[in-house]
């Protein structure tokens, strides 16, 4: 059986080995904000405001799949590489059981304490009933939530990328079809958008499960997993960066929520939401492109396949630039337009976002290398550099200019903490690829 990760390395070929993977990314973003559109033009600017308050408990979720994901599928990757199909077979399985495991804890965690925590992401009394709405409604689907985003890089390591675009197309489908149904037709307002997000997302994570519980023909499937400690521990540690980068953004997104509402009240949330919902469409090219091809980089530094890891950095690193330059061009050219689509012209959500879009756009020149860099290193199994990476992008730096630059610039300061922490992380980004390039033999 011919192994798909094992191929010749062009432009072509990264891309084309990609393409499902950037699709999916893509389009998970585009049903995003379609739920936000709904949310936004059916039931207002205060219930947009409470979507973004309480979106870190979902972020919580795709932190903790990521982690198994991209941690587990490197490791499962390296051992394919390696000829060990059947320990790749029992530490996939057991990564998912653990996941699994994981969801169900944190879902009753999260309906035990809602109330302190939605208080602690943000709310006040003006928001609180919408944010509970939305919060408790997605807690009931955190376990299935879960298991979406655990298994999103295995579909690439198994060899159906194309297999995982079609499931997140057909979940982010019936997220937007029942948004309609149940916002639009059944009037249930935030919790119909809550219910139509939740089932769209489950209704991803069953169908992973039984394709990879049924389909035996592969590299990958379900197999009567054995426990070991070791293996946990490593894919948790090797996956930490993306764990990081996630809890990263709940922090900063409640940090956020707390210093806008103090700056500038509910407007002001809603302004930085439409903000991040363009941050994260934006970016998702790039986002996609380096988790697509970080199987072949595992697969291939697994098989000590140096030329070809060679190619490969070179080839991305001049895509992920490109990428890049045309999104902030982009963003320049068209900054009306994109912010019109939440908001109504003249309206002050509209202005506030609008001034802010202008001066964050900036970032989109950096993060997308800081992006890559961080899914490289965990493709390597360095997850220690990856963490380091991502904690110091997502975290340090954003907490830190976000608590000075406001006290000296009120809210021009909130749209200014993210540029420049991404590009200082761009320095950083550089520093370590000219450190580990000879360990490691990618450049």
């Amino acid at each position: 059986m011919i192994n798909s990760l094992d191929r010749k390395i062009s432009p072509g070929s990264l891309l084309k080995f990609a393409l499902p993977t950037i699709a999916s990314t893509l389009l998970t973003e585009v049903y995003g904000i379609v739920d936000g559109l709904f949310v936004v033009h059916l039931v207002g600017t205060d219930a947009l405001s409470a979507v973004n308050i309480t979106f870190p408990l979902i972020l919580v979720t795709i932190a903790i799949g990521m982690m198994f994901s991209s941690g587990g599928s490197a490791l499962v990757a390296k051992q394919l590489g390696q000829k060990r199909e059947q320990a790749a077979r029992q530490n996939f399985s057991l990564i998912i059981l653990v996941a699994l495991i994981a969801g169900v804890l944190f879902s009753v965690l999260g309906l035990i304490f809602l109330k302190p925590l939605l208080f602690f992401l943000g709310a006040n009394d003006q928001l609180y009933q919408y944010c509970y709405e939305y919060g408790h409604t997605c807690l009931l689907f955190m376990p299935l939530m879960l298991f979406m985003g655990t298994f999103s890089m295995f579909y690439i390591t198994r060899g159906k990328a194309v297999l995982g675009l079609i499931v997140s197309s057909v979940g982010g489908i019936t997220n937007i079809v029942l948004d309609y149904v149940f916002i639009a037709v059944f009037d249930m307002g935030l919790r119909g958008a809550a219910l139509a997000t939740g089932i769209g997302y489950a209704l991803s994570g069953i169908i992973g499960f039984v394709y990879f519980a049924v389909n035996r023909n592969g590299s990958l499937y379900f197999v009567r997993p054995k426990f070991r400690s070791y293996v946990i521990s490593k894919v948790c540690i090797n996956g930490s960066s993306e764990m990081v980068t996630n809890l990263s953004i709940c922090f900063v997104t409640v940090l956020l929520n707390n210093i806008v509402i103090r700056l500038a009240g509910s407007d002001g949330v809603a302004a930085i939401t439409v903000v991040l919902y363009m941050q994260t469409l934006l970016m998702s090219v790039c986002f996609g492109y380096s988790m697509g091809i970080a199987p072949l980089t595992s697969y291939n530094y697994g098989k000590r396949e140096t030329p070809r890891l060679k190619k490969i950095f070179s080839i991305s690193t001049k895509m992920i630039g490109a990428i890049s330059a045309t999104v902030f061009f982009l963003c320049v050219w068209q900054s009306r337009f994109l912010i019109g689509l939440f908001v109504d012209a003249g309206t002050h959500v509209y202005e506030m976002a609008l001034s802010g879009f202008k001066v964050f756009s900036i970032c989109f020149l950096f993060m997308g290398l800081n992006i890559y860099a961080s899914a490289l290193f965990t493709a390597l199994s360095d997850g220690r550099t990856s963490a380091l990476l991502s904690f110091c992008r997502t975290f340090v730096f954003v907490v830190g200019f976000l608590l000075l630059l406001p006290i000296l610039w009120q809210m021009t300061g909130v749209w200014l903490a993210i540029p420049l922490a991404e590009a200082i992380s761009f320095l950083m980004t550089l520093y370590y690829f000219r450190k580990y390039k000879d360990v490691y033999k990618f450049a």
